[in-house]
């Protein structure tokens, strides 16, 4: 196969009227059902469901209430992605999202990838909530009164993981009572589940029954799942607006002094997890052919939940962290630990129930978005036939809908929350780097048909490159320490976690003695707790690290080891210029510019384990492509 045939693109026109064809016969036609208000709703259900909920206690324990900056920042950042899709579905308004997009503007082997991509997104993303639900569905079942047994409601991983910790720390002289309640839980389920030889039974069972209850509601028809999605949406909203309405009199002022404790890097640092909680605005141009007027209505619906989305993070962080200090919120479930510890139980228990709902919400949506995907990637000859087949009577892909379910439920039973969040993150910033990438490369090209919303345009020509210089300036004034150790390499001392957690009992023993030996470790034997109380004095702490009696790869990081944590930000910084340069060449849009940029970053914050896990996936999926999908495209058999 010739090169130029990976890079084989769908003409928009053949794309619009194949859809026509369908509309016209029926025969692979999706029922159409949403309006504005619908896709709203549905932007919103799976918008607000782990960043209200969850995620934002621990962005706001590092950022103090200036976190709210932070939210500002992800929602400006995926509103430029946001306007990128909506050109797009307004463009090619059919089921299939950033892959029928990328289809159309880079060609099948592009597609492809980011078809697979997306696959990893919502599939991983359907994990994540499945296993965050299960955590407050267990802990309202706790306070009703029934305890299930540790090891049905925890993953293998964070169980086997949080086992393995829990004793480096406690052979380092920390007593069971004073380890992390999450630590707690995963070996209390490590030691009390059935073992079969050397394998211990621990499996989320409730996250299990979410899956099938969810999936079959998806399989039973989009109307339902619209009903189903706006019912638990209006109670979600309710719910969060009478947190407001009662938490704003508990607001002490004092509480926001300082407003940005840890300064820039402390809001920036859970980038992450707070994009996570604006991820699933694009499962809404999933449902592209079920709109009853998709040119006009996607674009709105994406922009209306998050804007409403927005404003909500913003309000529930300011009344979070004025009801008590940002320092006591690094917990998982941060509205009910405030009335808890302001003694309002009642509303805990209100906000327990709610949590349930939303996340079902969530978990809706995005399980939705799943089996349109694969139908897209199906009528393409990407996929078998059988992805692309829809229900007779409920107008949904049904063979489509049972895999995802088969395919989230099996690894919901047995994967870690944080590996699955962070993979899920970075599918998605990648769909949204193509999105809006995909915008730049047609803005330009003639005969392309336009739709009804088209992205503003104001020139980045200049404005690109002068920016760049005059971030690389801010940098060298007002952060110079920082810029040179990243540019140097400077070696990082470990954390005091981390360098406990790494020692065996021998090490620890003479650890612990040493310090002993100087009059440190007086008082306790709590290692980990001895060197987290030279932490707040870095000069000090580093001093006092160097001089353990354990080999430097053990006490620091640095040389190569230290430099492949920074290879995403290498890639960010060499993507600025030639951004840059593109920008000034070819007079670049700057909205899904700055869309491209800001992705770009976030991917950059994650950590290099899991781009590296990423472009395994991405790798797994070539073979597939040039095993199966080269071969099968109906863009290759319309040639033969």
């Amino acid at each position: 196969m010739a090169l130029k045939d990976l890079f084989r693109k769908k003409n928009v026109q053949d794309i619009l009227n194949q859809v026509e064809l369908n509309n016209a016969d029926g025969h692979g036609a999706l029922g159409r059902h949403l309006g504005v208000r619908d896709l709203a709703a549905f932007g919103i259900a799976a918008i607000i469901g782990a960043g209200i909920f969850s995620t934002i206690g621990k962005a706001s324990a590092d950022g103090g209430p200036a976190v709210i900056f932070l939210f500002l920042f992800t929602a400006l950042a995926c509103s430029f992605a946001a306007f990128a899709y909506a050109e797009f579905a307004s463009m090619v308004p059919v089921s299939g999202s950033a892959y029928t997009y990328s289809y159309v503007a880079f060609g099948e082997l592009i597609a492809w990838i980011i078809g697979w991509a997306l696959i990893m997104e919502y599939a991983i993303g359907n994990i994540t909530v499945a296993i965050s639900w299960s955590d407050y569905f267990t802990g309202l079942l706790d306070s009703g009164g029934i305890h299930l047994p540790q090891w049905v409601q925890m993953d293998y991983l964070t169980a086997s993981n949080g086992f393995t910790e829990a004793t480096a720390l406690m052979q380092g002289g920390k007593t069971f009572e004073n380890l992390d309640a999450g630590l707690q839980a995963a070996y209390t389920a490590w030691t009390t589940s059935p073992t079969l030889g050397a394998f211990h039974f621990v499996a989320d069972l409730p996250a299990l029954l979410i899956i099938i209850i969810i999936t079959a509601l998806v399989y039973r028809g989009m109307k339902e799942s619209r009903n189903a999605s706006n019912l638990m949406v209006v109670v979600k909203l309710c719910i969060i607006l009478l947190v407001i309405a009662v938490g704003v009199f508990y607001v002490d002022t004092a509480n926001w002094d300082p407003f940005a404790p840890n300064g820039a890097a402390g809001v920036l640092k859970g980038v992450s997890a707070v994009f996570f909680a604006y991820i699933g605005f694009d499962a809404i141009s999933t449902t592209a052919e079920e709109c009853k007027n998709p040119q006009r209505d996607l674009p709105r619906g994406m922009m209306w939940a998050i804007i409403i989305c927005t404003v909500l993070y913003v309000i529930i962080a300011l009344v979070l962290t004025g009801m008590v200090n940002y320092s006591e919120l690094n917990v998982g479930d941060p509205l009910a630990f405030v009335f808890e510890k302001l003694d309002l139980k009642w509303m805990s228990g209100i906000i327990a129930v709610s949590a349930v709902i939303a996340m079902a919400s969530v978990l809706l949506v995005f399980q939705m978005g799943q089996p349109r995907i694969w139908m897209s990637m199906s009528r393409d000859g990407l996929l078998p036939k059988r992805f692309s087949k829809v229900h007779p009577k409920f107008k949904t892909p049904s063979y489509a809908t049972i895999v995802t379910g088969f395919v989230v439920a099996v690894p919901a039973l047995f994967l870690n929350l944080t590996m699955v969040t962070d993979l899920c993150s970075i599918g998605t910033l990648f769909a949204f780097v193509l999105v809006c990438a995909g915008v730049l490369v047609l803005q330009n090209k003639p005969n392309i048909p336009r739709g009804k919303f088209k992205t503003p345009y104001v020139n980045a020509k200049f404005i690109m490159p002068i920016g760049l210089v005059l971030g690389v300036l801010l940098c060298v004034m007002y952060n110079k320490d920082a810029t040179v150790d990243f540019l140097t390499n400077a070696k990082e001392f470990n954390s005091p976690n981390t360098i406990v957690t790494s020692l065996t009992k021998e090490q620890t023993t003479e650890v612990y003695n040493s310090l002993l030996a100087r009059d440190v470790a007086t008082g306790s034997q709590d290692l980990e707790h001895i060197l987290s109380s030279y932490e707040s004095e870095p000069a000090q702490y580093e001093r006092l690290v160097a001089e353990l009696p354990i080999a430097d790869d053990l006490k620091y990081e640095s040389g190569f080891q230290l430099f492949k944590h920074k290879i995403p930000m290498w890639i960010f910084l060499i993507s600025l210029v030639l951004l840059s340069i593109w920008a000034f060449r070819k007079n670049l849009s700057l909205i899904p510019l700055l869309g491209l940029i800001c992705c770009l970053y976030m991917m950059a914050q994650l950590s290099v384990w899991n781009w590296i896990y990423f472009f395994v996936w991405l790798l797994i999926g070539l073979l597939i492509y040039f095993g199966f999908s080269r071969k099968n495209s109906k863009l290759n058999l319309s040639r033969l």
